[in-house]
This record gives C-alpha cells, sequence and structure tokens, in this order.
C-alpha cells in the first residue's frame, strides 16, 4: 500500500501511528517507527486532511467529495459520515474531549458535529473560502481563518459568531491557538501574526505564503511550512514572542501542506510521493529515503508530431517514453521556438528537453505563456506569489533573459495568456487582469471575475480569452468583458484549451470530466468522464485535430470534437 498522489494532510499520536491524506482519494495508516502501512480506506474525490482523537481511537477526514468522515483506529472502519457541505471540506477536527468534530469548507461555512454525525451548529459569515479551524483551549468555541482575510472565533454550541479580527483582507491560510487563548495566523505574505485580545505581533516569517502551521503546547513550539521552500521551527518565550530554532531548506519531494509531530525531535511531512518524510527537527535531518514519485501528470503539450508530458516526478515524458528526468515536481510545460519550457515546486525554470536551468525565483511557478512581439520571443510566467516573470527568449538556443518582474495579482497567478498586444491573467482569488505587453502596465482588473477561484485561461482570437474555474463556468472575455457560460461540469474546473481553428473550447475538471463548448453553435457539444482522477492538462494536437488531455492518475486522454469521439489512452508516463 502506497500513495499514488501527492499527500496533502499528515497526522500523528503518541501510540506510533500516522496517518495520510492524499490526491488519489486514500487516507492510509502507518506504523511511525518503520513507514509501514498497515490500512487503508478511500474518499470518493480528494483526501484534503486528518486528524486523529485525542485517545487515538478514532481519525477524521475531510474530503473534496464534500463529506468528513470518523473511522476507527486501527481497523479503519467507517463509523460516520459528516454531510451537508456544498464545496470541498478542506479540514475536520476533534474537540479534546472526542466527543465533536468541527469541519471547515469552501462553501464559507465551519460545521459543528457530533462523532456520530448529528449536526449540532452551523457557523456561517466568512464571505470566503474557510482554509482552516481549530478548537479554542477551553473547548468552548472554534476559531476559524479564511479566504476573505478574517480570524472568527465562534459559539460552538450555538455556531454563532463572538469575534471578529481583521487581517487587513490578506488570505490566511492556517492558525493555531496556545494555551492562554492567543492565536498565531500564518497568512499569504509570509508573516505570523499573533493575536492576544486586541493586540496583534507580526513576524515575517517567510518570504512566500504560509501554508501550514503546527503546534505543540507541551513543547511550545510552533512549525510553520511556506511555499517559500523552507519550514521553520519557532519556540514561544515566556513574554510570548517567537524564538526560531530552525530554518531548514525542504527536498524537492516534500510538499508544505502539512506536518506532524512523531516524538520529541521528529516530524512526519508531506510529500509528492509513496509516503511522508521524517525530519529530525533538531539536527536538521531529512528521512525520505525509499520515497517513490507519483505518477501524476501536471502538464501536457504538442510539438509538431511529439505529446510531451510532465508532473509530480519531474520525468519530462516523449510520446511516453522518459526523456529527462529534472527531479522536482512541474506544473507547466510551455513550447516556444528553440525549446521547452517548464518548471514548479523549487522555483527553478527549466528548458524542459535538456534540463538546464534557466533562472530561479524565490516561490513556486504555476504557469506560463510563450508569444512573440515585434519580431521577439517573449515568455512571461506565473508565481505562487503574484508575480509574472517577463523574460526575453533566443530563437535558437532556449536562453531566457530575465527583463522585470511584474506584481500581476496579491496572490497565486492560476492562468495566463497573450493576445492582441495584451497579457490577460487570472488569479486564485478569482480575480482576472489585462496588461499592456509593450509596458506591462495594468489596462484592467475585475476583481470577481469569477465567483470562486479561476484555475485557467486561455487566448481565443485578437484581444479575446476565456477563463475557467471553481464557479464551474466557462468565462468568454471580448472587450475586456465576459459572457458567463454555465458548464456541465459536477465540480471545478481545472483547465482548458482551444482549437487551432478557434472553434471550439475545451476544459477538463477535478472531477475527471471533460466537456468541450461550440463557439460557432453555442452549445456544449462535448461532454465525457474518461476517468474518475482529475483532469491536469488540455492541448490541442493540430497535426491530429484532437484534444489531449492529462490526469493526476498518470493516463492520457483524447478528444476528437470532429468526429465525436473520446478515446482514452494508456498510463504512459
Amino acid at each position: 500500500m502506497k500513495h499514488y498522489g501527492p499527500i496533502s494532510g499528515v497526522a500523528a499520536h503518541d501510540c506510533g501511528l500516522v496517518a495520510t491524506a492524499g490526491y488519489d482519494n486514500q487516507v492510509l495508516l502507518w506504523k511511525a517507527g518503520s513507514r509501514t502501512a498497515i490500512q487503508r480506506v478511500f474518499h470518493d474525490h480528494l483526501a484534503n486532511q486528518c486528524s486523529f482523537s485525542p485517545d487515538g481511537l478514532s481519525l477524521v477526514t475531510s474530503s473534496s467529495d464534500y463529506t468528513a468522515r470518523v473511522w476507527s483506529v486501527p481497523q479503519l472502519a467507517l463509523t460516520a459520515v459528516l454531510t451537508g457541505h456544498s464545496d470541498d471540506v478542506e479540514m475536520a477536527v476533534f474537540d479534546g474531549s472526542g466527543a465533536r468534530v468541527a469541519t471547515c469548507s469552501r462553501d464559507h461555512t465551519a460545521r459543528i458535529y457530533g462523532r456520530d454525525g448529528v449536526l449540532l451548529a452551523v457557523c456561517r459569515g466568512h464571505t470566503e473560502d474557510v482554509a482552516s479551524v481549530t478548537w479554542d483551549h477551553g473547548n468552548d468555541a472554534i476559531v476559524t481563518s479564511s479566504d476573505d482575510g478574517t480570524v472568527r472565533r465562534w459559539d460552538a454550541s450555538s455556531g454563532t459568531c463572538l469575534e471578529t479580527v481583521d487581517l487587513g483582507g490578506i488570505q490566511t491560510d492556517t492558525l493555531v491557538v496556545l494555551r492562554d487563548g492567543s492565536l498565531i495566523a500564518g497568512n499569504d505574505e509570509g508573516e505570523l501574526i499573533c493575536i492576544r485580545g486586541k493586540q496583534k505581533r507580526v513576524w515575517k516569517a517567510h518570504r512566500a505564503g504560509i501554508k501550514r502551521l503546527v503546534h505543540d503546547p507541551v513543547r511550545r513550539l510552533v512549525v510553520s511550512l511556506s511555499y517559500d521552500r523552507y519550514l521553520s521551527v519557532w519556540r514561544i518565550d515566556e513574554q510570548g514572542s517567537l524564538v526560531r530554532l530552525q530554518s531548514l531548506a525542504y527536498p524537492a519531494i516534500v510538499w508544505p501542506r502539512s506536518c506532524a509531530f512523531i516524538d520529541d525531535s521528529r516530524l512526519a511531512v508531506g510529500t509528492f510521493g509513496s509516503t511522508y518524510a521524517v525530519l529530525d527537527y533538531v539536527t536538521g535531518t531529512w528521512e525520505v529515503e525509499g520515497i517513490q514519485a507519483d505518477g501524476c501528470i501536471n502538464a501536457l503539450a504538442v510539438r509538431g508530431d511529439t505529446t510531451f508530458t510532465i508532473g509530480d516526478a519531474g520525468l519530462l515524458a516523449e510520446n511516453g517514453r522518459p526523456r529527462t528526468n529534472l527531479g522536482s515536481l512541474c506544473n507547466f510545460l510551455t513550447a516556444c521556438e528553440a525549446g521547452l519550457l517548464t518548471g514548479g515546486q523549487l522555483g527553478e525554470v527549466y528548458e524542459a528537453l535538456s534540463g538546464r536551468v534557466l533562472y530561479r525565483h524565490h516561490s513556486p511557478l504555476n504557469c506560463a505563456v510563450g508569444y512573440e512581439l515585434d519580431g521577439e520571443q517573449w515568455a512571461i510566467i506565473g508565481t505562487y506569489t503574484g508575480q509574472g516573470l517577463v523574460f526575453r527568449m533566443s530563437k535558437t538556443d532556449a536562453e531566457l533573459t530575465y527583463v522585470k518582474s511584474v506584481q500581476l495579482h496579491p496572490n497565486a497567478v492560476k492562468g495566463i495568456a497573450a493576445s492582441g498586444g495584451e497579457l490577460f491573467s487570472v488569479c486564485a482569488t478569482g480575480a482576472a487582469a489585462f496588461h499592456s505587453l509593450r509596458t506591462f502596465e495594468c489596462i484592467s482588473r475585475e476583481d470577481k471575475a469569477h465567483d470562486r477561484v479561476a484555475n485557467g485561461c486561455t487566448s481565443l482570437s485578437d484581444g479575446a480569452f476565456a477563463s475557467v474555474g471553481r464557479d464551474r463556468t466557462l468565462r468568454i472575455w471580448v472587450h475586456r468583458r465576459a459572457t458567463v457560460i454555465p458548464s456541465p461540469h459536477r465540480n471545478s474546473i481545472k483547465c482548458i484549451c482551444v482549437s487551432a481553428d478557434g472553434r471550439y473550447v475545451a476544459t477538463g475538471g477535478y472531477a475527471g470530466q471533460i466537456a468541450v463548448y461550440d463557439l460557432v453553435n453555442g452549445r456544449w457539444s462535448h461532454s465525457s468522464r474518461p476517468t474518475a482522477a482529475g483532469i491536469s492538462s488540455i492541448a490541442f494536437d493540430a497535426k491530429r485535430r484532437r484534444f489531449c488531455a492529462s490526469s493526476y492518475d498518470a493516463l492520457e486522454h483524447f478528444i476528437d470534437i470532429y468526429t465525436e469521439g473520446c478515446m482514452a489512452g494508456s498510463g504512459r508516463q
């Protein structure tokens, strides 16, 4: 037993067990000492996080299938399903007695259940996705953080909001509650904010967003994990200040979404591989031996007769055969005249065919676009910290010359496209922006371009664009104004691509669905679900006149829209 997709959630208990939740829908239970998997269960969609009850006899898991589930330990027999959320459940945690479970969701709510699954209270008031939840020290309240930039405390019996702390509108993914009732939150600007009553203290902790905080109240330690590729260990001194004890770089296989204290010197940390990594945070030593990189494909590109794929393992495949091992997760593939650009978790830009590192950035890279302007080749790469990195490209040897960094958005750039002298980009906040390709000045911005996270975009024709997002809509942008087209997708739409003749727009969703919109006839002309795994990328094969899609289960899928056929390929990476 092992994971086949990224490990997004990790929990540990002093009974000697570790639990992991993964994007392969799996929840695995492990012996902590040997990292031996002893039991496995499944959700119907991505498993996001997991947490033990205080006595270690139960495990609660949260999932993008809109449920949280309670399992017995070590059998992992299902004892309760916590239903009622209308979007991804991001976290679920037991209270100090193990009698109740608090959940939070992208549906903007938190909920409190009995461990038997009976709903006790609903907490409504956040205006954006609720990213984290924890119990107050006395177990009479829960505390949540949200993409709306607030932290809120709620009465656990009634769901009434007791307190709202405004953190300046900056997205806050994670928080912990200390024994004295004070809070520490980590935000998307890399700051740690300590909140005691009406007082706030801020530490600039990381160079990129903080994705997870973990608290050990006995040892008075806090661990922060950031997309700047560093994990920091902090001690809380007697005055309540944070003192950094360690700042450790991650190995390439580590995904900084979750970790848990195993004992007084070791952490279990999530990875892009088959099992979790172990960090001795006293000595700074990582144990990553034996972790097999998963086969997830994140990006696909077509050049002539050749299809290229790349994913979590950083292995570039050419027509299904391994070509170059870059050694770290990559999120995109962008063809240019002289090569193929890629990059991802380490912030490094590679020429994928040769494996050469062309540039290094301090945060992960998400997407890219190549284009020609005034006879020169250019590339712009979107980052997790909202910048667009502008490069001039050589036409002969794929060299990049860094020109400048443009702050396109305050949060992660999720998609980027160029057409008609304009750069179009979409953001994790749901925003879209138009910038001049000549001056890079912002021409127009739409903060609510999508009702939820915007996941991708493409250019359609001269000055026209299309975008997709978690709100399950396709939006067609002409003269910077959007027409909203509801889609047949049942879950968040991940990726988008247009056919070479500009007629068809193909979209891929996190539930494995592919839908194609006919711009000429104004209707959805194709919908299929070739896999239960998410569709990660779509490209158009102009020579074969078909769309090619990749999925997180390492498969490729082909949609010949001109003859209305859908053929699922085999896993070839």
